[in-house]
């Protein structure tokens, strides 16, 4: 282990890679501990208020928007903050691991901005939380290469051009550190995320004229977005550094916050960098949310669920809306298409991630993700064919958008059949992702796209909901059992290399998180358990 100053009451296990000390640095180590003994029960009240949402669904209520937030909802004088350097021109993202080749591809794109992800599409061991801090404070510096074992090719940033923004993800309210405890207690995966790249690669941000830049995932609230807002006016003052220099990029992708936009916006408004259309958690939501009410809320398969369905439709119009009424970057979600070698596959992913990118310029959104470097000019030709040599659209109101909290919650609307195809689909792909997880690999290559933990979410949820309510599978005309995915999960990982002796552990978690009579709320969380 690095040879570390730890402040009074932190707890550091784990063997650290070399240069962790280039990170964990006395200014990083001191900020996670005062953050987790300032606002550790306030996140723990947060998290209890998300049980307290679920009974309310479960004994019959429903989500709508807020009575007590309605004044900060119609009252139009409040607006969030100008972009921040280097985020006024976002017209495609890429998105990605902070793993070194990753690193170096992402910001080599050619995309305006990377979201560096230390979530979803990060496995969360302990050498990739350090490790992808340190390439994110090396690629800042110009410091990083990468020269693949099994081929030699060297991977290096290209010289002299200007690099994408760096937007980091940390991980969401609900994930903790495990090496990391602060008075005996687990600290926060979010505090610990944001803290080492606030304390490091952030400062050199902000020394080359940009800042330390979020996108923050999964809140369920706009009080969860007001602790993330204390957090930064807190590190901000504490670190001498000039209020609001943090900027936070918020992804809808909770079924509760598409109900609490303006608000999320509000509650951040000196620190917001606009609201993202974070679809596949979103869809994952959906059925979390409504797990356990019945037949009006099974979608189905999921490939059947587009951004075009009624529920999906309403979700992204009131998010442009949203944000253009109140100053913020509307950012679209993510295309998870990626190149083949196949001639015939590569141009249908291409008119895929084309329709895709510009049904969302038109809609109004200010910019978008894709999931692979070579899917960047794609969305950016997209983009620049509505907005010019605009930076952004935030002068397209929307006003002709008016959207219901029935709108929100047409799910019964969505066409499409539940079928063995898709549950089949589910089992295999989520249990492929289970297990690149598990190997340390957050974004896996499956099919065609580029998968990242809300492809799992989804395919376990569906089944378990599936399973709950014995649906009929329009195909094949049996009911969704125990007996039957247990069947299904045994000829689907037969057909893996090396089967279930190579697969053992991810089917066995899969095969959990979809039968379980109990739901668990996040997959990764027993996963987690699962790595070092």
């Amino acid at each position: 282990m690095a040879e570390l100053t730890l402040p009074d009451g932190l707890e550091i296990t784990g063997q650290l890679p070399d240069g962790a000390e280039k990170v964990l640095t006395p200014d990083a180590l001191d900020l996670i501990v005062d953050l987790h003994r300032r606002f550790e029960p306030t996140r723990q009240e947060r998290l209890a208020a998300r049980k307290e949402v679920q009974k309310h669904l479960d004994s019959g209520g429903e989500l709508g928007f807020l009575d007590e937030t309605k004044a900060v909802r119609e009252d139009d004088s409040w607006t969030v903050v100008a972009p921040a350097p280097g985020l006024e021109d976002r017209r495609v993202e890429v998105t990605g691991p902070t793993y070194t080749k990753m690193t170096i591809n992402a910001l080599n794109s050619g995309a305006k901005a990377w979201l560096a992800d230390q979530e979803d599409a990060n496995t969360p061991a302990w050498e990739s939380v350090i490790g992808g801090q340190l390439n994110l404070l090396n690629a800042i510096n110009r410091e990083i290469d990468f020269v693949a074992e099994e081929t030699g090719k060297e991977y290096r940033l290209r010289p002299d051009e200007e690099l994408p923004t760096i937007i980091v993800r940390p991980r969401g309210w609900h994930m903790g550190e495990k090496h990391m405890k602060v008075d005996g207690q687990e600290v926060s995966g979010s505090l610990v995320d944001f803290a080492l790249y606030f304390a490091t690669a952030g400062r050199r941000q902000l020394e080359k004229g940009q800042g330390p830049y979020y996108y923050l995932p999964k809140m369920e609230s706009y009080l969860e977005a007001r602790l993330w807002n204390d957090v930064f006016s807190y590190s901000e003052e504490k670190l001498g550094v000039e209020h609001g220099s943090i900027r936070a990029t918020c992804l809808i992708e909770t079924y509760p916050a598409a109900f609490q936009m303006e608000e999320i916006l509000y509650e951040l408004r000196d620190h917001s960098a606009g609201l993202n259309a974070g679809r596949w958690d979103y869809i994952f939501s959906v059925i979390k949310t409504h797990r356990n009410k019945g037949a009006d809320w099974i979608l189905p398969d999921r490939n059947l669920v587009t951004m075009t369905v009624p529920f999906m439709r309403a979700y992204t119009e009131l998010l442009v809306r949203t944000c253009h009424k109140r100053g913020a970057h509307a950012i679209g979600g993510m295309a998870a298409q990626i190149p083949s070698k196949d001639e015939a596959a590569n141009a249908q992913a291409f008119e895929k991630v084309t329709g895709d990118k510009t049904r969302e310029a038109g809609d109004g959104f200010d910019g978008s993700w894709v999931a692979h470097p070579g899917m960047v000019d794609i969305c950016k030709e997209a983009f620049t064919k509505v907005l010019g040599e605009a930076p952004n659209q935030l002068d397209k109101k929307r006003e002709d958008v008016s959207v219901t909290a029935a709108d929100l919650l047409s799910v019964k609307d969505t066409p499409g059949d539940v079928t063995e195809a898709g549950l089949r689909a589910n089992v295999s792909v989520g249990i492929q992702y289970v297990q690149s997880w598990l190997n340390g690999n957050g974004a896996a290559a499956i099919n065609g796209l580029m998968e990242d933990a809300a492809t799992a979410e989804i395919s376990r949820t569906q089944v378990w909901q599936w399973l709950k309510f014995n649906t009929e599978l329009a195909d094949s005309g049996e009911q969704v059992t125990r007996e039957l995915v247990e069947r299904i999960i045994d000829e689907e990982v037969g057909k893996l290399p090396g089967g279930r002796e190579a697969y053992g552990k991810a089917t066995d978690l899969f095969a959990k998180m979809a039968t379980d009579a109990t739901y668990y709320d996040f997959l990764t969380l027993p996963a987690y358990e699962l790595i070092d």
